[in-house]
């Protein structure tokens, strides 16, 4: 046996129908609190502080290893034209690669 029952109310009338407690008013002077705290941050902040805040810090990560790539690139070069005195040519094989 199958048994549908419709119930046609607010969410207020649930809420006190299933016995919870209404806690609107606590939701209304949170977001008041927390829209208060956001309007005085924002203007205590510089456009370049709240830059980095809302950037992810993976962007500026990747600007960091970025850095760190060039430099080992250019420490690695510098190492070849220091040790060979010229430009290696990266196109031609040396003979001793192949058996």
């Amino acid at each position: 046996m199958k048994v549908t029952v419709n119930v046609e109310c607010t969410p207020d009338e649930a809420r006190s129908f299933m016995g919870l407690p209404d806690v609107k008013p606590m939701q209304e002077a949170l977001m008041a609190d927390l829209e208060q705290r956001l309007r005085s941050n924002m203007q205590a902040m510089s456009p370049e502080t709240m830059l980095n805040t809302w950037l992810p810090a993976s962007l500026q990560g990747a600007e960091h290893l970025q850095k760190m790539f060039w430099g080992q690139i250019q420490q690695m070069l510098s190492g070849v034209v220091k040790t060979s005195g010229s430009m290696i040519n990266f196109t031609e094989p040396k003979k001793d690669d192949h058996p």
